[in-house]
């Protein structure tokens, strides 16, 4: 339980209530004229249906089946296959992430496990899908050891094949049309990806890259930035992502019979600004979606890929004018038998709707949510507060401050609040925890301050690179920058009365300053962040440790730097009341690891609350869970910044 709450009433409540009211809308997937999407409409996120036209949502799974946060996953969801009139969900139990496949009716009903017992002992995620055939891609990670397996199912007959297995993924990732070819990657680190196939015997046949333990000592290897790929409709060929003619990301095509990748031109963009490449979606037959990532805001293009010329060709804009401008899209799907496109699509200050958008008509939106009884004009849309850094590297941020309408006068406390990751990025984006709270803390009268440091995604692969074996260096002088010679400046912030707080990497950024910069905070509040380098590597899965080990440090070899970088190394240094935040059954973070840190500063006689959610994982989803967090974030803060 937490500890000396301020127990809030009136204004505060009401404005928790409202902004948790608007429900989420995500990953509509859009099939012969009815649209399915996960929803919280229940208070958990869960499976519904709906008519295009729109009508009231019908629930798909049972009330008590709680589904988890799609952009935590790692794949798909779930998969509509109407051929059989079936879907395949993706389900874990209360936030520990063991995902297993299971199936129901298309009109929905009670989930039964696909292929019986084959996916128990894994950690499963739908990798690819071919709906028509009922063909389903599977990247299963055993959770007894570290190695990753590519599965391929048919679910007419349940029958599971393994395509192959990788300490570094086996990640099925395109196919041929007759399902003869299947390709397999390995990431090592992010953007540092090789590809193959199976070659039949159980081996493997390179397509591109120098696999890690054929690679020469000092020899340098350019990541290659792969992703999301599909093999074009001719078969001869797969048409993906790669950084390696472009940092930020473009698209070229590998020839299946080996070669080089081939850049592939784009024509009629028309976004400007500075981001990256973020998805290519195929739709039908030679038409992929690409979806961009620009100054954190979404753009999305139905493009047309001509294979001899290798040039692909836009033939609609989806996202990034009109009325899906300046926000985040969770999720574009075509439906074939019709030619519009289903959209998930919220801003900083609009929950996620749904749109459809018919051939060459506006966005018509199938959602109506918004903060019940909170004008809009209210909430804070945030303004681009980037900086150049104390190297002269420039870093994004925005800064969102109190509406003018709220009478608010001075400068006003601040609340610093740092993304998770670290390879993350923090997005105008409604749908995930942070931005209804960011305006619950901007209504209560709080600037926040929301950057993306160096190893943040969105700003190319070099960017994000700029964090690997690096967690507590550069990143964290990027923060500490800002606090001291950034903000001082903005006479709309006091940073005399400031308060750090963060979420996963996050929480272990924010563990970090408050021990090691404790002159810069009066509050601190840490969610589910690693204390312990070292036994943070110890309790992750087995399948996550050959990652890790690469990315930030082996646990023998590099034993001095992580104590050096570990939070608990410098923690008696802490000076402010610090509020942990943990969810019971959370696998990446587990709750060892805020159970330590805690009794560690209660030994010490430090000002430490913790709040631990017995049915949640690596985040908090139910709402009244929500309600609750969110109830002693505002509370924690309000107490201790607020007064000058």
């Amino acid at each position: 339980m937490v500890a000396h709450r301020v127990e809030l009433q009136g204004n505060t409540a009401d404005r928790i209530e409202a902004l948790l009211s608007a429900r989420l809308f995500l990953e509509p997937q859009y099939v012969d004229g009815r649209i399915y999407f996960i929803s919280s409409l229940s208070g958990l996120l869960s499976l519904y249906a709906m008519d295009e036209e729109g009508s009231v949502p019908e629930p798909l799974l049972p009330p008590q089946i709680a589904l988890q946060n799609p952009e935590l996953i790692g794949g798909y969801s779930f998969a509509v296959l109407p051929e059989l009139r079936q879907i395949v969900v993706m389900i874990d139990a209360d936030g520990d992430e063991n995902y297993r496949p299971f199936v129901i009716p298309l009109e929905g009903g009670f989930p039964e496990p696909l292929a019986g017992e084959r996916f128990d002992g894994f950690r499963s995620h739908l990798a690819e899908v071919d709906e028509e055939g009922s063909i389903l891609y599977f990247a299963a990670e055993s959770r007894d050891e570290a190695q990753i397996y590519g599965l391929r199912c048919d679910v007419r007959t349940g029958e599971v094949e393994e395509l192959g297995h990788s300490p570094y993924g086996a990640f099925p990732s395109a196919f041929t049309s007759d399902h003869g070819r299947v390709v397999l990657a390995d990431q090592y680190l992010v953007g540092d990806v090789v590809l193959y196939e199976p070659d039949g015997n159980g081996g493997k046949r390179a397509l591109y890259g120098t696999p890690l333990e054929e690679r020469e000592e000092g020899a340098e290897y350019p990541p290659t930035g792969f992703g999301s790929m599909h093999v074009t409709a001719a078969d001869t060929g797969i048409l993906l992502i790669t950084t390696l003619f472009d940092d930020s990301g473009g698209v070229a095509f590998l020839p299946l019979e080996g070669g080089e990748p081939e850049q592939v031109a784009v024509d009629g963009i028309v976004h400007e600004g500075e981001g990256e490449l973020e998805r290519l979606q195929h739709l039908d037959g030679d038409r992929f979606a690409l979806v961009y990532n620009i100054d954190g805001v979404s753009w999305a293009y139905d493009t047309q890929f001509d294979e001899p010329s290798r040039r692909l060709t836009v033939n609609r804009v989806l996202v990034g004018e009109g009325d899906l401008t300046e926000g985040v899209v969770h999720g574009l799907d075509l439906d074939r038998s019709s030619g519009s496109f289903a959209v998930a699509f919220c801003t900083a200050t609009m929950p996620t709707q749904l749109f459809v958008l018919a051939p060459d008509t506006p966005p018509a939106a199938r959602t109506r949510e918004r903060a019940l009884g909170l004008p809009p004009e209210l909430l804070a849309p945030g303004e681009d507060a980037s900086f150049t850094s104390h190297d002269g590297l420039r870093v994004s941020a925005r800064l969102y401050l109190p509406s003018q309408e709220l009478g608010h006068e001075g400068p006003r406390p601040l609340v610093y609040y740092i993304h998770g990751g670290p390879q993350g990025q923090e997005r105008p984006n409604f749908a995930w925890f942070s931005m209804p709270l960011i305006q619950i803390l901007t209504l209560e009268g709080f600037a926040v301050f929301v950057p993306n440091v160096r190893g943040s995604t969105g700003y190319g692969l070099e960017y994000t690179k700029r964090v690997d074996r690096d967690w507590g260096g550069q990143d964290r002088l990027d923060h500490v920058h800002a606090m001291t010679e950034v903000l001082p400046n903005d006479e709309r912030v006091d940073v005399e009365r400031a308060g750090v707080m963060g979420r996963s990497y996050g929480g272990y950024m924010t563990l970090t300053l408050a021990s090691r910069h404790p002159e810069l905070w009066r509050a601190a509040i840490d969610m589910f962040g690693p204390y312990d380098l070292h036994t943070f590597m110890e309790r992750i899965p087995e399948t996550w440790k050959p990652y890790f080990n690469l990315i930030l440090g082996h646990p023998e070899t590099d034993r001095d730097f992580l104590v050096e970088r570990s939070p608990k190394t410098h923690i008696q240094n802490i000076a402010c009341p610090l509020l942990v935040i943990q969810g019971r059954n959370d696998p990446r973070v587990v709750e060892g690891e805020s159970h330590d840190l805690v009794e560690g500063l209660r030994a010490a006689g430090k000002d430490v609350d913790y709040l631990v959610f017995d049915d949640e994982g690596h985040d908090v989803l139910k709402l009244p869970n929500r309600v609750r967090c969110y109830d002693a974030i505002t509370s924690f803060f309000s107490e201790r910044l607020t007064a000058h």
